[in-house]
C-alpha cells in the first residue's frame, strides 16, 4: 500500500515541481541573458542539484511502481510473497538507478 501511495505522490511531485522548473527555464530563456544566467545560477547551486536529484528519483520510483501496477493489472503478482518482494525492490532500484545516473553526471564535472 505504501508503494501505491508513493506512486501517486511521485507523480504529483513530478507534475508540480517538474512543470514549475520547465516553465521557469522557458521564461528565463525568453527573458534574456541576465534572467537565464540567474536561472542557471540557481539550477547549478546545491539546492538546484537537490531538486534535480529528487526529480530523477521520483521519475524512477514512479516508473518502476508503474511497471508493478502494469503487472498487477495483467493479473500476475498478487501472491503475497511476490507482491512484497516487488514492494521492497522498487525503492531500492529507484535509489540505485538515481545514484548511478548522478554519479556519472557529477563524475564528469570533476
Amino acid at each position: 500500500m505504501a508503494i501505491s501511495i508513493l506512486h501517486r505522490v511521485t507523480g504529483d511531485g513530478m507534475a508540480i515541481v517538474g512543470a514549475a522548473s520547465v516553465v521557469w527555464w522557458l521564461v528565463a530563456a525568453a527573458s534574456g541573458k541576465e534572467a537565464y544566467d540567474s536561472f542557471l545560477g540557481h539550477a547549478t547551486s546545491w539546492y538546484g542539484y537537490v531538486v534535480m536529484i529528487g526529480l530523477t528519483w521520483a521519475f524512477f520510483q514512479h516508473l518502476f511502481s508503474g511497471l508493478r501496477h502494469l503487472v498487477l493489472d495483467v493479473g500476475a503478482g498478487y501472491e503475497l510473497k511476490t507482491n512484497k518482494s516487488w514492494s521492497l525492490l522498487i525503492p531500492v532500484a529507484a535509489i540505485a538507478v538515481t545514484a548511478m545516473i548522478w554519479f556519472s553526471i557529477l563524475a564528469g564535472k570533476i
